[in-house]
């Protein structure tokens, strides 16, 4: 429990890092799309890649449940 915690918050601070976004709208943004869950879902996957990988893999995510209109932002 606590690597997927330390694993999330680390995810958390590279997609700050890499959208050049302040903490609190990235975690609003984790958590309006499940992002949260889904790290924790997949953590035995996803913590052996790389910072630019786990990213990408948060914009498909984050991508794929957003509504039509949203992609037009």
């Amino acid at each position: 429990m606590r690597d997927t915690v330390t694993f999330k918050a680390w995810c958390l601070e590279q997609y700050k890092y890499e959208h050049n976004m302040s903490g609190a709208d990235t975690l609003r943004l984790f958590k309006k799309y499940g992002v949260l869950e889904y790290l924790t879902d997949f953590y035995d996957t996803l913590h052996s890649f790389g910072m630019q990988y786990i990213v990408q893999e948060i914009d498909e995510f984050i991508d794929a449940r957003r509504e039509p209109a949203e992609h037009a932002i």
